[in-house]
C-alpha cells in the first residue's frame, strides 16, 4: 500500500480539516484585500477620468512620491485595476475549490462543528 491509499487517523483527518478551514480563511482575508485596494483604484479612476490629461498627478511609486501628468498616471492605475480584477476572480475561483474539497472532506469524514453537533443534539430532544 502507497502512503496516499493507508487510512487516515482521527488526528490526520482533522488536522487536514483545519489546515482547509485555514487556507480557506486565508483566500477570503487576501480576497477582502484585494477588493479594497479595487475600490480605492476606482476611485482614483473616477477622479482622474474627467481632469485635464495635462493636469500634474503624484503617483506614489515604491514609497517615492513622483509628479506626473494625468495622462500618464490614469493609464496606468486602469491597467492595476483590471490586473486587480483578475486576481481577485482567479483568488474566487481557487477559494470555490477549496471550499468544495472542505465540504467533501467534512462529509467523506463525517465531520461536525461544535454548532452543528449541538443544534443536532437540540432536534434530537426535542424529538
Amino acid at each position: 500500500m502507497s502512503d496516499s491509499e493507508k487510512p487516515l487517523d482521527e488526528n490526520q483527518v482533522i488536522a487536514r480539516y483545519k489546515e482547509l478551514q485555514s487556507e480557506c480563511q486565508s483566500f477570503q482575508g487576501k480576497i477582502s484585500d484585494l477588493e479594497q485596494e479595487l475600490g480605492e483604484h476606482r476611485l482614483v479612476e473616477e477622479t482622474l477620468q474627467p481632469l485635464d490629461s495635462k493636469r500634474r498627478a503624484f503617483r506614489l511609486v515604491g514609497g517615492v512620491l513622483v509628479e506626473r501628468t494625468v495622462g500618464e498616471v490614469l493609464p496606468s492605475v486602469v491597467t492595476n485595476r483590471e490586473n486587480l480584477e483578475k486576481v481577485v476572480d482567479n483568488l474566487r475561483s481557487t477559494l470555490e475549490g477549496k471550499q468544495k474539497e472542505l465540504i467533501s472532506w467534512k462529509l467523506k469524514y463525517n465531520i461536525k462543528t461544535a454548532e452543528e453537533a449541538e443544534a443536532i443534539r437540540k432536534q434530537q430532544g426535542a424529538n
